[in-house]
């Protein structure tokens, strides 16, 4: 189905500007009933949301996950009811009782939307930029998804060809991250997004000249946007016909992300609230509310109005995207006539399935090898690369030190990018040193569906992701983050590189699992663990961080029981511990030399391997208490980390040796050693562990 625009002309009735102003009046109604809120962008905002609800986006609000649908990302999120208004005029499924209901316990409209808690909702946004991120990572992985299964039709003629559009307010364009993400779509050429920006001069503080005064119109300009400013209409209100217009130009065209400024009155047409910093988050109040109903056309001493005709003209959208929807799928079956082998791939990956016999793909490394995690991580990469196509990912400019590469000769950039290997459609993402980005923009991606991504930097600048992995765990979204250079391990580069808070602040976030493997074979069931768990089923799914070592580490046997969380590495020689070391990562090893030291010395010792606490928290109680017996008192937990996550595992009688405090600019061996990271410490915090629990 084209997704070229056909007309320039908007088709706008009386009845389209009454479901505009009703919006307005249940967006101040909203708010005045629960007393709390954000009235006003939402008010002003109306004009633009219908636009796009009911003149421009194909989508069909009885099956809000119909994949050739166009996405909308309200990235300010705080007006909520720009986007909970629509979703109620369509019909996807919200009433006037949620409206009534808005920021109230077991409501369908919290405060702030979420994903997954109300159907229509692309994504969870509230922390004001992520939207834009999430907006750009869909528009990637729209054009990756078309490489997948559509790659030679022409532009704008592929069923998977569709549009992401997203609304911004100044706060999201005042943080960071939206300026990493803007800037990448832009060298992307990410033709697909659309970005209109509410320009309404009102922040929290007030006008917005308390902040900013940069030209964003042109600041969007150089990051290579098609640029556009619609101005109001004289009497301050949005102007539809001229949005329309934008959009239309916007679409058309093709090679780069269009930006559309939109000026408006924040609480247009509020007599004395609009253009004020009050009416963005506090209710108008019972006056205000009445005077803006009268201005409008309301009855003052009626909430909630909404006429029949109104309602009947609005959700004329159920129909017209039935008709969308059974246009769409007539090419999409001829394309699925056409191209049966990609049609069968698109089942199996829409599906969230794995190709049968995909684990033999992955390798098994030799016992006894030194290998750094991180390097074994990219040897799994680009074994599965060739049998995975859905997989694809990269690294915020450290590839070479993540080992993110997945396919050297194929990177996902323009046509018209210099560089040998670019490819449209390529694998190898290249994010650059957008760390907070990239992780909005994976979740985005894996919000679009269909692919299945990944993204890598060092440990310690997860600090500058924690937002976006915080939402990735929130909206239970598997999107894998590969977390190199995990310790004091990665040497020279000194204490700001070295992480030491990061694993256990990591582990904090519930819903987020932390996968720290102790060599090369544990990486390789990690990695396979972690693409069996993949579901985009809210709620099932979960993201993860693989935490992986600059050094080597020596490599054990393969146990499959690395897939549990935690296990037996290495058994007490009688069957029966008398004490239980309990390691991650590169210090595994380190605990492997204290068991032989122990044991030389007669103490029956067993090493436990846990690469991942969260799953280890999964297995039933008999499988924990078979690993750690509750009767074995004496033990100590190993990680060059600080000791947080550690103390309940080792008790009143355990012992931690960690890292409560920050590292240095030395070899990493030589770190180990001064700060207590060697068998000799290990073996002696395990005799300190036995004899507090014979007392």
């Amino acid at each position: 189905m084209s997704t070229k625009p056909t007309t320039t002309d908007l088709e706008w009735t009386e009845l389209d500007q009454r479901a505009v102003d009703t919006a307005r009046v249940l967006a101040a109604d909203a708010v005045q009933k629960v007393g709390n809120g954000h009235p006003g962008t939402a008010m002003s905002l109306a004009p633009a949301a219908y636009t796009l609800f009911q003149k421009v986006m194909r989508h069909d609000p009885a099956d809000a996950d119909w994949v050739a649908r166009d996405r909308f990302v309200l990235s300010a999120g705080h007006s909520s009811l720009t986007l909970y208004t629509q979703l109620y005029l369509a019909g996807f499924g919200l009433e006037l009782d949620d409206l009534k209901s808005f920021r109230t316990w077991g409501s369908k409209t919290p405060g702030h939307p979420e994903y997954g808690h109300t159907t229509g909702v692309e994504t969870t946004t509230g922390p004001l930029g992520q939207g834009v991120a999430n907006a750009v990572g869909m528009a990637m992985a729209a054009r990756y998804e078309r490489g997948l299964f559509d790659p030679e039709a022409p532009a704008g003629e592929s069923p998977f060809d569709h549009y992401i559009y997203c609304i911004a307010g100044d706060g999201c364009l005042q943080e960071g991250i939206s300026a990493e993400a803007s800037s990448l779509a832009g060298h992307q050429r990410l033709g697909n997004l659309i970005l209109l920006w509410d320009d309404n001069h009102i922040s929290i503080e007030g006008d917005t000249e308390t902040a900013v005064s940069e030209d964003t119109v042109k600041r969007y300009e150089a990051y290579g946007w098609h640029v556009q400013r619609v101005e109001p209409q004289a009497n301050g209100d949005l102007d539809p016909a001229a949005l329309y217009a934008a959009i239309q130009q916007a679409k058309a065209v093709t090679d780069r992300p269009s930006f559309i400024a939109m000026r408006s009155i924040i609480a247009w047409p509020a007599p004395n609230a609009q253009n004020t910093e009050a009416a963005h988050g506090s209710a108008l109040g019972d006056d205000e509310v009445a005077a803006t109903k009268r201005v409008l056309g309301f009855d003052p001493e009626q909430s909630f109005e909404v006429a029949d005709e109104v309602i009947d003209h609005t959700r004329q959208a159920l129909e017209r995207g039935r008709q969308a929807k059974a246009e769409w799928e007539k090419s999409f079956q001829e394309w699925r006539n056409n191209n049966p082998e990609r049609a069968a791939q698109f089942d199996r990956i829409s599906k969230g399935e794995l190709p049968e016999g995909w684990e033999s793909a992955i390798p098994v490394f030799e016992p006894g090898k030194g290998v750094a995690t991180r390097a074994a991580s990219g040897k799994i990469l680009q074994a599965l690369g060739p049998v995975l196509p859905e997989l694809w990912g990269g690294s915020a400019d450290l590839a070479g030190s993540n080992n993110t590469t997945i396919d050297k000769t194929s990177s996902f950039l323009p046509a018209d990018n210099p560089l040998p290997e670019a490819n449209p459609y390529g694998r190898t993402i290249h994010f650059g040193i957008r760390e907070h980005s990239m992780a909005a923009e994976m979740n985005g991606i894996t919000l679009h569906g269909n692919t299945r991504v990944y993204g890598g930097t060092f440990l310690v600048f997860s600090d500058y992701m924690r937002n976006a992995v915080r939402l990735s765990a929130l909206m239970h979204l598997p999107v894998t983050y590969v977390w190199t250079h995990d310790s004091i391990g990665l040497g020279e580069d000194g204490p700001t590189h070295q992480p030491v808070e990061h694993l256990a602040s990591l582990r904090a976030i519930p819903g987020l699992n932390v996968v720290r493997p102790a060599d090369a074979n544990e990486t390789a069931i990690a990695w396979r663990e972690i693409l069996k768990r993949y579901t985009k089923v809210f709620g099932k799914g979960a993201p993860h961080g693989l935490a992986l070592t600059r050094q080597g580490v020596p490599t054990y046997e393969p146990n499959e029981d690395a897939a549990k969380g935690g296990y037996v590495l290495f058994e007490a020689s009688t069957g029966t511990p008398e004490v239980i070391l309990i390691a991650t990562g590169s210090e595994v090893h380190v605990a492997v030399g204290a068991r032989e030291q122990l044991e030389a010395d007669g103490v029956p010792t067993r090493v436990v391997s846990m690469p991942s606490v969260e799953w280890f928290e999964e297995q039933d109680q008999g499988y924990r208490d078979s690993v750690l017996p509750p009767a074995v008192r004496a033990r100590v937990a190993v990680e060059a980390g600080i000791g947080l996550t550690w103390h309940k595992y080792v008790g009143d009688a355990g012992r931690i040796v960690s890292l409560e405090h920050f590292g240095a600019s030395a070899d990493g061996k030589v770190l180990f050693e001064e700060y207590g990271f060697t068998a000799e410490n290990v073996a002696a915090k395990a005799r300190e562990s036995l004899a507090a629990a014979q007392r």
